[in-house]
């Protein structure tokens, strides 16, 4: 890991279950990344994960849009369920 700053757009699109999100509530726990080192992949994967955790939604998906840094730009997908692992399983 270099320590060089990474800025990103995070879009969570959810279908909810019988819980929701409060956007005040979204934004102090994204705000939170500020100061965190880790990989791009992994953070994406961790607020996904946290998310479900918090209002298991019957659907979602976090789309992470990092800032070019060296001239590469990285766009993360994470979904749940994992789309990759039904078509596999079939289930």
């Amino acid at each position: 890991m270099t320590g060089q700053a990474d800025f990103a757009r995070i879009d969570i699109d959810y279908v909810p279950n019988r819980l929701c999100v409060e956007s005040k509530s979204l934004k102090f726990y994204l705000a939170s990344y500020r100061n965190e080192h880790a990989f791009n992949e992994a953070v994406t994967n961790r607020i996904l994960d946290d998310f479900v955790k918090a209002c298991a939604p019957r659907e979602a998906i976090v789309t992470a849009q990092f800032s070019a840094r060296g001239g590469i730009a990285l766009m993360v997908r994470a979904e749940h369920p994992d789309q990759r692992r039904i078509d596999r399983d079939g289930r």
